[in-house]
């Protein structure tokens, strides 16, 4: 297994990092890159490991008008 303690993770995270390393094996990638590579996939796209509250998916406040390139007059 990869550096770091992995019992934070869910359940669902772990099993998506197995899908990722394997499909990476499959590719030709060393089993050891592969491993590495699912993790930090992982990471990237939850976080890493469980966080405690509810709502911490988002990627902040909405925009302001001014953010989308609306001019104003």
């Amino acid at each position: 297994m990869a550096k770091g303690d992995k019992d934070k993770y869910t359940d669902k995270q772990k099993r998506k990092a197995e899908h990722i390393e394997v499909s990476y094996e499959d590719r030709g990638v060393s089993q050891e890159e592969a491993e590495r590579r699912a993790w930090a996939t992982v990471n990237k796209e939850s976080g890493g490991g469980n966080k405690s509250g509810s709502g911490r998916g988002g990627q902040g406040g909405k925009k302001s008008s001014s953010e989308y390139g609306a001019e104003s007059k």
